[in-house]
């Protein structure tokens, strides 16, 4: 068999991509290392408002102040769940089923008890409006 050395460079390319992702999702100081962000909170809309008072009851014991991040759980204000990777759909079933561990070391997200699909509505409005204040949309 006769390998070309265009398909030999694009074979060990691929191989080393894989074997840096494959380290990357194992290593320790994988993403779990940046879990709590500076937040910068704009001028809310009269939703958003009233999301970040949601917010504060219901998610900032684990998500932190502002959606920062804790040691308990990760900051929504971070490129993982901008809207194209995690759309408000997914705060929705979040919130209302919980969620497996699948980006971060934090354990299983549970659902969380007695919020509404409407409040929940507001508090992505909140979280959609400081992500995009702080370059995360």
């Amino acid at each position: 068999m006769n390998i070309s050395k265009t398909t030999l460079v694009a074979i060990t390319g691929a191989i080393a991509v894989g074997a840096l992702l494959i380290w990357r999702a194992t290593s320790p100081s994988g993403p779990t290392t940046d879990h709590i962000v500076d937040v910068t909170v704009p001028e809310l809309s009269a939703q958003a408002a009233y999301g970040e008072d949601l917010f504060k009851e219901n998610c900032a014991a684990c998500h932190g102040e502002n959606a920062g991040g804790t040691e308990q759980g990760p900051p929504l204000i971070h490129r993982i769940y901008e809207p194209n990777h995690h759309g408000d759909q997914a705060f929705l079933i979040a919130a209302t089923q919980g969620a497996r561990a699948h980006h971060w070391q934090f354990g299983n997200m549970p659902p969380v008890a007695g919020i509404t699909t409407r409040q929940i509505q507001d508090i992505v409005a909140y979280v959609r409006e400081v992500q995009k204040a702080n370059g995360v949309f």
